[in-house]
Parts: C-alpha cells; sequence; structure tokens
C-alpha cells in the first residue's frame, strides 16, 4: 500500500469531461457515466475544482451520496483558480479558501486526497507550500496530499517531500519519459502514481482520422497549440498526425481481444509503480470498456517492444525534452 492509505481499483475514472472542455455533458449523462465505472468496480475517481468552475466536484459529490462513501475514492485538485499562475498565490490562506469550496461542493467534511493542480515549477521547492499542506492533514480537512505535475523533473522534486502522498502525471504509449526516473522514484518513496491522459485525449482509443473535427468548446479544439493551458495536456502534446500515425503502428500488435484502448491502458497498468490510471469516458459504454483493462493479461514482449520503437522512432524527437 502506498502513501495514500487505501488500496484503489487500477483502473479509475477521470472526471475532466463532466465538467467542461470536451463538449456538453449534461447532468445525467455525467451521472450514468460515474455509476457505470462503479458498477465495474472503479472506486478512485479524479476531479478538480475548476473543472466546470466546481460543476464535476458536485457531480462527483451527488454520485458518492447516492452511492455510498465505502468505495469511492474522490482526488481532487486545487490551485488553478488563480486568475494568473504565480508562486506567490500558493498561500494557506488560499489553500483553506479552495478547500472549503471543494468540500462544499463535494459534501465532504475530510477530502481523501487533494493534488496542487500543475502548479507553476518554483511551488514544488517551498516549504511554506508544504507546511500549509501538512497543517490541513493535521487539521482533518484532508486525509493527504498530492500534486498533479506538467514535468518528470516536478515529480521528482516534490517525490523528495515526506508528505506528498501521490504524483499525477501523464504517461502513456506515446509519453514515455517518466519511466526513466519518475516511476522507480515513487515506488522508493512509497507514493502512488496516477496516469493521467492515458489516452492522449482519445488518439489512443483509434477512433480518430485526418479529418475528425471536434466542437468549439472542446480543448482538442481551442487548445491544439496551448492557447489556454499546457499543449501537453491536448493530445499529451504530439502533433495531431504523427500521433494517428504512432496509432496505426500499434494496430498491429493488437489481440483480438483487445481495442486499442484497452490496449493502451494495459500497458500502462504493466509499468511497476503505477497505482492507477484515469481514463475519462463520455458514456457508459466507454467507462465500462476502460475497466476490461484491469482484467486482461500483461501484454507480450512484441507489444511491449512495438510501443518503445513507436515512441523512440516518431514522438520521443518532438516531446523528450519538453516534459
Amino acid at each position: 500500500m502506498t502513501r495514500l492509505g487505501r488500496e484503489v481499483s487500477a483502473v479509475g475514472l477521470g472526471c475532466w469531461q463532466l465538467g467542461a472542455d470536451w463538449g456538453n455533458v449534461d447532468e445525467s449523462d455525467a451521472l450514468a457515466v460515474l455509476h457505470a465505472a462503479a458498477d465495474k468496480g472503479v472506486t478512485f475517481f479524479d476531479t478538480a475544482d475548476v473543472y466546470g468552475d466546481g460543476r464535476s466536484e458536485r457531480l462527483v459529490g451527488r454520485f458518492r451520496r447516492e452511492r455510498g462513501a465505502e468505495n469511492v475514492f474522490v482526488a481532487t485538485k486545487m490551485g488553478r483558480r488563480l486568475p494568473s499562475q504565480v508562486p506567490e498565490g500558493y498561500v494557506a490562506a488560499n489553500f483553506e479558501a479552495w478547500n472549503d469550496r471543494s468540500r462544499k461542493n463535494l459534501d465532504m467534511d475530510t477530502l481523501d486526497l487533494v493534488q496542487l493542480h500543475c502548479p507553476p515549477t518554483a511551488v514544488y521547492s517551498s516549504d511554506e507550500v508544504f507546511d500549509a499542506l501538512d497543517s490541513l492533514v493535521d487539521r482533518g480537512r484532508i486525509a493527504a496530499y498530492g500534486v498533479s505535475v506538467e514535468t518528470c523533473e516536478e515529480a521528482l522534486t516534490a517525490l523528495a517531500r515526506p508528505g506528498v502522498a501521490s504524483v499525477q502525471i501523464i504517461l502513456n504509449c506515446l509519453r514515455l519519459k517518466p519511466l526513466d526516473r519518475v516511476l522507480p522514484a515513487a515506488v522508493s518513496a512509497g507514493a502512488a502514481i496516477i496516469a493521467r491522459v492515458p489516452l492522449a485525449s482519445g488518439l489512443l482509443s483509434g477512433k480518430y482520422t485526418a479529418s475528425t473535427t471536434f466542437a468549439a468548446d472542446d480543448h482538442r479544439n481551442f487548445n491544439r497549440n496551448g492557447e489556454a493551458f499546457d499543449v501537453g495536456e491536448t493530445f499529451s502534446g504530439v502533433p495531431y498526425e504523427v500521433g494517428l500515425e504512432a496509432v496505426e503502428r500499434l494496430r498491429g500488435v493488437l489481440t483480438a481481444d483487445q481495442t486499442l484502448a484497452q490496449f493502451a491502458l494495459r500497458w500502462i497498468l504493466d509499468q511497476p509503480g503505477v497505482s492507477t490510471v484515469i481514463p475519462g469516458a463520455r458514456n457508459p459504454e466507454q467507462a465500462r470498456a476502460n475497466t476490461v483493462a484491469a482484467a486482461l493479461p500483461p501484454l507480450d514482449a512484441k507489444a511491449a517492444a512495438t510501443v518503445r520503437e513507436v515512441y523512440d522512432e516518431l514522438v520521443r524527437p518532438l516531446i523528450q525534452e519538453r516534459w
């Protein structure tokens, strides 16, 4: 067991889609997704206070009330409510205000896990920041805290902090850099690794083509070049056309009993140190299909080698040094 203090499902559910930035998902559909995931054994639900300006948290809170809290672990995030991302905003008073808002949205006195939401790099080196987080734990406002990072160096800096229970990082078949140092460091520290953007914003679902279009309110349209936030959060920072080429090469090692999405999730679960992977879902069918990955056997050596070859040949030259 990691510093989280609880075992969680290998496949969780990312709830960004249920709040905003992926096109509209109405309330009844969002709740159906949450319940479908739970019906298939999902216990880890990841949200944030800025997803839909709190909508995602409120939906998760309602789901938790309907479902019962015993088998629902909620991970939320804080920090992106700042009008501008500056280290000076990461102070105890703001933490308390954000924490109060999330506790209200989620209808929880003690939050299971609160993660700093991709803060400025300098925040990870601030003793005051982590003292304030320790205080939230000591006072029972949160049970544990972690960080959601953009870069491997940020993850390594955070893992040196004894109170960091988890690191959420982009890890998928198109983002292999965390395997080199971050995952071994997390294992050594006893911290959980939460793998986000596991399907590279849907690229690794295998459903998109060069002619696919996305809605105006979908980040895969408006953040294609990093206009709104870090471009690494959209298609993992991989140029769309390169991602499509990578997908076609990965199709060649699929077995008859797996979809490309399930293959991609299984690859992540095969990596030592990964505690949970958090694909999103916009409908119950997607939520149910994602959970199948946990029951699949580990990928064979040929499949694993192909993932590495595709990364090294197509993707590594473009993104390895950036994140």
